[in-house]
């Protein structure tokens, strides 16, 4: 799947729809968590969501400063997100973490793309920013380790 997001014209728009997304990763991270078999990659996938969870925090507070609405759930895209992590759990934990790594290509593409937007201040571009190391990080153990599972 290829999100838009971090395209919007106002960062409002931007805020609310990041807040999206991130409900939208953290019940596929839910679902990611009931697939696996391997305790040691439960543990880590369980940090990873925290890492959401996190995020989430944050965008709250930047909603609450832009006067917007904070969602509090994911969107139609979330069943579209946790639908194909329930799919490769039929194949074991190597796809289940393929899955997972697909997912990621959206948060990294939104946050790299919101760290630039235009209407962000330089504490939300921040943010951004760093929100986009943690999906990067999130990524890449995902490909390394969906190799060995």
């Amino acid at each position: 799947m290829v999100t838009t997001v971090g395209t919007e014209a106002t960062i409002q728009d931007l805020v609310q729809n990041l807040l999206y997304l991130e409900h939208d990763a953290i019940a596929a991270y839910e679902t990611t968590i009931d697939r696996l078999n391997n305790a040691q990659y439960k543990q880590q996938i369980a940090s990873f969501r925290e890492d959401h969870l996190r995020h989430v925090q944050e965008l709250r507070k930047m909603a609450g400063m832009l006067g917007i609405e904070s969602p509090t759930e994911g969107d139609a895209k979330q069943w579209l997100t946790t639908g194909k992590v329930a799919l490769a759990g039929l194949m074991g934990d190597g796809a289940v973490l393929q899955a997972m790594r697909s997912n990621e290509e959206d948060t990294v593409a939104a946050y790299e793309r919101a760290s630039e937007h235009a209407d962000a201040a330089p504490e939300s571009r921040r943010f951004f920013a760093a929100f986009a190391a943690d999906e990067r990080r999130h990524r890449e153990w995902m490909n390394q380790t969906s190799g060995n599972a």
